[in-house]
């Protein structure tokens, strides 16, 4: 499995982007799939994932400011961020689980106020 993100860049607060993740494999589950973030000095935290089909949990900091989808056509997670703010300053990772993590590179996202 191999997951390449991207889509990140430079954004003044309050405004948007939206990261792509093409995953590569056989058997991808996209239910098994998430978007992670790492500020610097900070641990990696999750940003948004599937739990099914029409189900994602978000993480505290961002809820109702992004939403996660895919497009399995394409084998392609994106995840759209709105109302961006300083603090979502990061490397974002988009992840896949099956017996055990697979990570992107990461895609960075810097927000300057």
């Amino acid at each position: 499995v191999q997951l390449q993100a991207s889509g990140g860049g430079l954004v003044q607060a309050g405004g948007s982007l939206k990261l792509s993740c093409v995953i590569s494999g056989s058997e991808i589950n996209f239910d098994n799939m998430g978007w992670y973030r790492q500020a610097p000095g900070r641990q990696r935290e999750l940003v948004a994932k599937f739990r099914s089909f029409d189900n994602s949990i978000f993480g505290e900091p961002v809820k109702g400011r992004v939403t996660i989808s895919r497009d399995t056509t394409k084998n392609t997670l994106y995840l759209q961020i709105y109302n961006l703010k300083p603090e979502d300053t990061g490397v974002y990772y988009c992840n896949y689980f099956a017996n055990g993590d697979y990570w992107g590179q990461g895609t960075l996202v810097t927000v300057s106020s």
